[in-house]
């Protein structure tokens, strides 16, 4: 079934609905409310519902547009929206496909037909989500990377049945939002940002597994060695700073020894078995006590803040 299809107004124009007001819902909002976006975020929990507006607020305020936490609202349910006016919903539920495959039922019967419908899961496919459903030419994947309102990227995700110009619309507007969108025209598991990060994981763990160095060891060698010119310049743009035929000559010898194990490795499996997962457990490969924790987490927040100063002149203008 074909849908007419029109651009997604300006945020300053337009309503988004985010589904699920958790960790990722709420700063997914505050991309959104950044850019003078009408923003209804649907949390049946009271509480977290009664805390967002302050959440939103207070990072808003970091940036000097704490006042338009007045474009938020907050629901309770699917009933209580005004699905005539909305443009674009914002799947942020949790990572069970039948849970997601259920609201994008109902979504495809309350939202306009031309309403973008979007997901942020970042395991399943658009496809499988939307199997067997109307209108699958408007569902995309949005996938955003924890915090979503520092964390610059977004990937816009295609199925085999998504319409590219709706997925080309929705690149505009998400740029227009302040983020540097993607765009992966298949939904392959991990779509593009996570197959890369995996794959250096793969080996990051598998030369954890073969004692040749440690987790801290690991740690440093990206963060202080190549990982620290990725702010600079990604894996494509290093290879014409340093030569393509160094690198080239390089893969030749070091390839035939990575790791290519179609598992993960055992360092992980092991902490995943015997419950060691990381802070919320006390202990993955490093041990955590709540001090530690919340230093670790200001540390963290505090350095991604000042990589995104540094990077600013080369993100999106936000446009409402």
């Amino acid at each position: 079934m074909q849908t007419d299809a029109k651009a997604l107004p300006n945020p300053g124009a337009a309503h988004a609905v985010v589904v699920g007001g958790g960790t990722m819902g709420a700063d997914v909002a505050v991309v959104l409310t950044r850019a003078a976006c009408r923003t209804t975020v649907i949390e049946p929990d009271a509480a977290r519902a009664a805390a967002l507006p302050a959440r939103v607020a207070d990072n808003l305020k970091t940036i000097g547009r704490e006042a338009l936490v007045s474009q938020l609202a907050t629901a309770a349910s699917l009933d209580q929206v005004d699905w005539a006016s909305v443009d674009l919903v914002i799947e942020c539920v949790p990572e069970r496909l039948d849970i997601k495959q259920a609201l994008f039922a109902e979504l495809v019967r309350r939202a306009r037909p031309d309403a973008i419908l979007a997901s942020n899961s970042s395991s399943f496919p658009i496809s499988a989500i939307g199997q067997g459903l109307a209108t699958r030419e408007r569902m995309l994947g949005l996938h955003f990377f924890m915090p979503a309102h520092l964390v610059p990227l977004v990937e816009v995700v295609m199925a085999e049945r998504s319409d590219e110009a709706r997925a080309d619309a929705l690149i505009a507007f998400m740029r227009r939002c302040g983020s540097v969108p993607v765009k992966v025209r298949q939904d392959l598991p991990g779509f593009l940002a996570n197959r890369l990060q995996h794959a250096l994981s793969r080996e990051a763990f598998n030369l954890i597994d073969r004692g040749i160095a440690s987790p801290e060891d690991v740690d440093a060698a990206v963060r202080f060695g190549f990982g620290f010119r990725f702010l600079a310049a990604g894996p494509v743009m290093q290879r014409d700073h340093a030569g393509i035929d160094v690198h080239a000559a390089a893969g030749a010898t070091m390839y035939p020894t990575f790791c290519n194990d179609d598992h993960p490795a055992r360092c992980l499996t092991e902490r995943a078995a015997d419950g060691r997962h990381g802070m919320k457990a006390g202990e993955g490969f490093y041990a955590w006590t709540p001090e530690t924790i919340a230093a670790e987490r200001a540390r963290y927040d505090r350095l991604l803040r000042a990589g995104l100063d540094l990077i600013a002149p080369e993100l999106p203008e936000i446009q409402p």
